[in-house]
Formats: structure tokens, sequence, C-alpha cells
């Protein structure tokens, strides 16, 4: 099983989208292994953000992740990492199909509600910058014989 991280940034919690976004990732069958509500420092987001650093746009990504709180999750399946990149959407909401996250409630190309991993590789580093491993939870469902 495949673990990814999610962030809802900023504008998903202001805008209280949080139950919406999260109801989405449950439906397609994933599994929430950890969660929590973050106020990211200016530290974290440069380490996040790090690939970023040097890009015309770099200090506005991380005013923005530091704007307010960001939930921050651990998501676990079935090739993971795709599936939550599916159904996020491009990343501007404007040119999102339909049907996804950003597509359906985004706008924007910077406040594009959600952040979600783009490889295995960046996943495990993620995870383990936003999470220790004592946060992460480890169960079977009862319907996983229905997910896959």
């Amino acid at each position: 099983m495949q673990q990814t991280l999610i962030l809802l940034k900023p504008d998903a919690v202001q805008r209280r989208l949080v139950g919406n976004i999260i109801e989405r990732f449950e439906k397609k069958g994933l599994r929430l292994v950890a969660t929590k509500l973050v106020q990211a420092s200016t530290a974290l987001a440069e380490k996040h953000y790090a690939v970023h650093a040097g890009k015309p746009f770099y200090q506005s990504l991380l005013d923005f992740l530091t704007s307010g709180p960001t939930l921050a999750m651990v998501w676990e399946g079935r090739e993971a990492v795709s599936v939550c990149r599916t159904l996020i959407g491009s990343t501007d909401g404007a040119k999102a199909p339909p049907g996804t996250i950003r597509g359906d409630l985004a706008i924007s190309v910077q406040n594009n509600l959600i952040h979600g991993s783009d490889s295995l590789e960046n996943a495990l580093q993620e995870v383990q910058l936003w999470f220790n491993k004592e946060e992460l939870i480890s169960f079977s469902c009862t319907d996983q014989n229905w997910i896959g």
C-alpha cells in the first residue's frame, strides 16, 4: 500500500471545504492514516517548497502556506499517489476538469485548495516532513476486500 501527503491549504480551510474534500478521498476507498491542523511556520514552508526556491513565485508560495491553518493528512491505498493526483486535478483550477477537486472548487493557480505529493519518492519525503512516525496509524478497514 502506498501512502501520500495531502495538504488542505489555508484557502480550503477558510472556505470551509474540508469535509467536502475529505469525503472525496473516503468515497474513492482510501484510508486516512494521519491528520492534524497545522499553522505552518516559514521554516516548514521553505522545506516543503524547497524545489521551487529561487523561482519568481517562491515567496508567494511561502506567504500563502503560512497565511492560515493547513490540514495535513496522510492517505493510504493502492496507487495512492496517482489516485490522489487524479482526484485533485491540474494545478490551475480554471483549467482542471470538472469532477476533480480543483475543477469543481478552485479557479486560481496559487489558491488552488490542495497539495498532493506528485511521486512516490516525494510522498515519502513529504510525509516525513509533516508527520513523525508515531502519528501514522496503521489499520485495516472492514470493507478492504470490496475496495481492492
